[in-house]
């Protein structure tokens, strides 16, 4: 595996000797100058060379990454591929942009695994917003506004958190500066602080609810829930029925007893979420980052996909999909604090 690993290494291009020696390798003849087909009325740039893996491209000029990525990898979405196979910079299109580059044909290393370091996914979390930082648990909205457009501006991949899943089963692969922004409780300081921001910035987060606490206090409504879901930005998902700590018993509580409080727990919020939103419901999170076997095999009989707990650091393509970790971001932290939370590598060999 690890020597494998060492041949799916980013490589920085360059564009003469580079190609050359991948010209070399290809299995059958290189096409040169052969023009590419065009996309949404692009001058398509020369395909110098290509195999049933790699594909040589020299850009037409002005021509995007994501143009590049529509015209042979099918979508626009798919430009990361292009970007971390060519180590190119956080604004790859820019006047001194890399003309010549190497498309992957096929998936590139889907478990994230390199010769010295292992690809990990942070997970994000959040509870209160406001105007201001009232406390640890709120972060304002100039804080949050900045801390995504860092995101944005550093070429982070905000996915979703369903993304995870074809990872965690070794199907996919993912952008190398991935994260997930999800938030816990269903405050209604997330629809009216967080929600407008995420659709500024154009990124989605997965908002975890607690069912008893919808529509009471300073909780989101049913409405508010239903029009973030139909954006297609927000994921609603359980986060228990009650937020009680599910690991804790009751005194004198049976076994009966407790099997049931789990399933009150862990079923009825998927139940009533799916009904009321018109959507599968496959994603958890533990009240107070907690699980044991008990809940483990609660939530695999229910289908549960996904669930995270508030253990920090980034998730691998190990990670268990039902013991997620999820690092915390509160509203005392710097924008370097927060950036020092985005772990997207762990490093191997004891270095």
């Amino acid at each position: 595996m690890w020597r494998s690993a060492l041949a799916l290494r980013r490589v920085q291009i360059a564009p003469g000797a580079l190609a050359l020696a991948l010209l070399a390798s290809c299995a059958h003849s290189p096409q040169t100058g052969s023009p590419a087909s065009m996309v949404g009325g692009a001058p398509p740039g020369k395909v110098l060379g290509r195999s049933d893996k790699l594909l040589i491209y020299q850009r037409a000029p002005g021509e995007t990454v994501r143009q590049v990525a529509t015209r042979f990898l099918g979508s626009a979405a798919r430009d990361w591929e292009i970007e971390d196979f060519n180590n190119l910079p956080p604004t790859p299109d820019g006047p001194q942009a890399q003309q010549t580059l190497v498309i992957p044909l096929t998936q590139r290393n889907p478990l994230g695994v390199y010769s010295d370091r292992y690809q990990t996914v942070p997970i994000l979390c959040y509870h209160r917003f406001g105007r201001t930082s009232n406390g640890k648990m709120t972060v304002s909205t100039t804080a949050l506004a900045a801390q995504l457009e860092w995101l944005v501006r550093n070429q982070f991949h905000v996915l979703k958190l369903a993304d995870l899943r074809d990872w965690l089963d070794g199907k996919r692969a993912l952008p190398l500066r991935s994260v997930v922004i999800t938030a816990d409780d269903g405050y209604a300081s997330f629809y009216h602080h967080a929600f407008p921001l995420l659709k500024q910035y154009g990124l989605p987060a997965t908002l975890f609810v607690y069912t008893d606490f919808i529509g009471a206090g300073d909780a989101v409504d049913w409405a508010e829930l239903q029009e973030m879901s139909r954006s297609g930005l927000v994921d609603v998902a359980a986060h228990s029925r009650t937020h009680r700590n599910l690991i804790e018993r009751q005194p004198n509580e049976t076994d009966e007893a407790y099997q049931q409080t789990l399933l009150n727990e862990i079923r009825t919020p998927q139940t009533l979420l799916s009904q009321k939103l018109g959507i599968p419901i496959a994603h958890f999170a533990y009240p107070y980052g907690d699980a044991n076997e008990a809940v483990l095999t609660t939530m695999a009989r229910q289908r549960y996909q996904l669930a995270a707990t508030v253990n920090p650091g980034g998730n691998a393509f190990f990670s268990e999909p039902l013991m997620l970790r999820r690092t915390m971001i509160y509203g005392d932290m710097s924008l370097e604090d927060f950036k020092a939370r985005l772990q997207v590598s762990r490093a191997t060999g004891g270095r």
